[in-house]
């Protein structure tokens, strides 16, 4: 039941369920189960009872209450600083089968223990409204506060559906091994747009089209990322 919730939580991801759409229908699903179990168990009736009616009554309650259980989980421990999600300790070995698909429903692909990544993704900017290829954005990385990591970082771009889109110079990522040029004071911009900024093309990542969806990984993470006290910086759209 768990795997089903599992692949059916990846799939609305995948498929471009919007978080207000995926939060209506869990809680829907919840409030559906809890007025099914208070008639199931709780009001008289006047039909006798049955293994077979119990046994689908049963079935039906565990579904609705693992996805309830799971959207509901998923809340709690996902971390949201700068419009940015990530959930810390999402791969830990031994973690229960209902935390392992809250977080296949926040990320929707592979899940590594924190020390050896750790993974942020966002669909709106830093003010919350959805990213969209037609507006202009940036992220700015005060000097030294690149992703601290033993290994490598990278910002990717997927559009709703989390699929690649093609743009002209075949990029759809750019990180610490992409060849980003600094400011003179350090500190690195990223431009999130369609078309190039001027005299920054090497720091341009090419956004698709209507909405898209950002990720962040940071693969052998540093202590300042693993306390939780790394706050990734916000996407901010260009007035």
């Amino acid at each position: 039941m768990i795997l089903a919730l599992t692949r059916s939580a990846k799939s609305a991801s995948l498929n471009g369920m919007t978080t207000r759409a995926y939060a209506i229908l869990a809680v829907f699903d919840g409030v559906v189960c809890f007025f099914f179990i208070v008639y199931a168990f709780f009001v008289p009736h006047s039909h006798p009872r049955t293994v077979g009616s119990d046994l689908l009554q049963g079935v039906l309650a565990g579904v609705g209450l693992g996805f309830f259980t799971v959207y509901v989980l998923g809340k709690v421990k996902a971390t949201k600083v700068n419009g940015w999600v990530t959930i810390f300790g999402s791969g830990v070995p031994g973690n229960g089968i209902f935390l392992r698909a809250a977080c296949a429903q926040v990320f929707p692909g592979p899940v590594n223990v924190p020390e050896e990544a750790m993974y942020w993704t966002t669909s709106v900017d830093g003010t919350g409204h959805a990213l969209l290829g037609e507006r202009d954005y940036t992220m700015h990385f005060p000097a030294g506060k690149l992703p601290p990591n033993d290994a490598f970082w990278s910002l990717t771009m997927g559009n709703a559906k989390n699929r690649f889109v093609a743009n002209r110079i075949n990029r759809y990522s750019v990180s610490d091994r992409s060849g980003l040029v600094p400011n003179a004071d350090g500190s690195v911009d990223i431009y999130i747009r369609k078309t190039s900024p001027a005299d920054h093309e090497s720091n341009w990542l090419p956004a698709p089209p209507g909405r898209f969806i950002l990720w962040l990984r940071v693969y052998i993470p540093g202590p300042a990322i693993l306390n939780g006290e790394y706050a990734v910086p916000p996407v901010v759209e260009v007035k």
